[in-house]
């Protein structure tokens, strides 16, 4: 190799340490690299007792309270959903009784000799019902055949006289 002297050092080590021992005997040189020292080993040591704080019981104490309430605002979740779910099934069932009722009351203010074998008459509201759904029918029918929404009428007017011309 290249520049390697007896005692495996390159040539520019052998000049440096020349430097330090020369600067060796420099009284304010040996204070200002004693103050240099000392302040790196304080630093140091606040940064280690800086750790010690930074790794004490407080920070597991704040996990385990915000574990607690992310438990508990879940359990609240659960229960708010469950108590809809349970009122609306409550309304639910309380409805197809007044239906069961009022089917019940129909079949009991028709008179029996009217109904022919196997053959249940329509009644009153099932006719209402069905004119309600040939209304509504006929109402999509209408919106699907325009050419535009109610609300972009005026433009699609514009455009029609533009067309025109």
């Amino acid at each position: 190799m290249k520049g390697n002297s007896k005692n495996g050092k390159g040539p520019g080590e052998r000049e440096e340490r020349v430097r330090l021992d020369e600067t060796a005997g420099d009284p304010e040189l040996e204070s200002v690299l004693k103050d240099l020292r000392a302040s790196v080993h304080a630093w140091s040591a606040r940064a280690y007792r800086s750790r010690s704080l930074v790794l004490s019981q407080v920070p597991q104490r704040t996990l385990w309270h915000r574990s607690l309430v992310w438990a508990l605002s879940i359990i609240l979740a659960a229960g708010v959903v469950t108590a809809g779910v349970y009122q609306y099934r409550q309304k639910e069932q309380i409805r197809q009784a007044a239906i069961e009722r009022e089917l019940e009351k129909e079949r009991q203010a028709k008179p029996q000799g009217s109904q022919q074998a196997g053959v249940v008459p329509v009644g009153e509201a099932a006719g209402q019902r069905g004119r309600d759904v040939d209304e509504l029918l006929a109402r999509v029918d209408r919106d699907v055949a325009r050419e535009a929404p109610s609300a972009m009428e005026p433009l699609a007017s514009l455009m029609d006289d533009d067309e025109k011309q």
